[in-house]
C-alpha cells in the first residue's frame, strides 16, 4: 500500500546516509518522540507507513561555523523533480513539512509562527493536498521547546494525530 502521509525534511545529515534512513539521530529520536506521544505512532509504526523525503537528497556539508549548511537555491532547484516525482506516486492527502525549508516549498514562511499549528490546504505538482507545518527537530533550534513554539507544536501535532489520512493506514492507530 502506499502512504498517503508524505513527510518532507531539508536534507541528510552526516549519519543518514551511513545509517540508511531518514532522521536517524538526534533530530529523529525527539521527531519520532513527538509522534508518539501526541498521536500514539511509534518509531518502527512510523517509518513501515509514512512515506519520508527530502527536499535535498544530498548532506550539504558542514558550516564553517559547525552545524549543517542549508541547502542552496540551486541544491534545491536540482533535486526538485524528485519531491514531484514521489508527490505524482503518492498523491499524499497529508504533507507534513518538518522545517522552514521543508515548509517554503508549499507555501511562503516569513517565520513559524506563522504557519506551524495551521492546517493549510495547497496545491503542489498539479496535486491538492493538506499541509500541517511542523518545525525542525534539532537541538540546536529552541523553538519548540519555547513559547509560542511549545504551544504550536502541540497544536500541529494535534491536527496530524486527527487526520483523516493517519487513520486510513498513513500511519498510526
Amino acid at each position: 500500500m502506499l502512504s498517503k502521509v508524505l513527510l518532507v525534511g531539508q536534507a541528510p545529515g552526516d549519519k543518514e546516509p551511513k545509517l540508511g534512513r531518514p532522521f536517524a539521530w538526534t533530530a529523529g529520536r525527539t521527531l519520532f518522540r513527538w509522534f508518539e506521544e501526541s498521536c500514539g505512532i511509534d518509531e518502527a509504526s512510523f517509518r513501515s507507513s509514512i512515506y519520508m523525503a527530502a527536499v535535498c537528497r544530498c548532506f550539504p556539508g558542514k558550516k564553517a561555523s559547525g552545524g549543517d549548511r542549508v541547502p542552496s537555491r540551486d541544491e534545491i532547484a536540482n533535486c526538485a523533480v524528485w519531491l514531484q516525482a514521489e508527490f505524482d506516486l503518492l498523491k499524499p492527502e497529508l504533507v507534513i513539512p518538518v522545517g522552514k525549508l521543508a515548509i517554503e516549498q508549499f507555501v511562503p514562511c516569513p517565520s513559524l509562527v506563522e504557519v506551524v499549528g495551521r492546517r493549510l490546504r495547497v496545491r503542489y505538482a498539479g496535486h491538492t493536498t493538506d499541509l500541517i507545518p511542523l518545525p525542525h527537530p534539532s537541538g540546536a533550534s529552541p523553538w519548540p521547546r519555547m513559547e509560542p513554539g511549545k504551544t504550536l507544536l502541540r497544536r500541529a501535532l494535534g491536527l496530524i494525530s486527527a487526520h483523516p489520512a493517519i487513520d486510513a493506514g498513513g500511519g498510526g492507530r
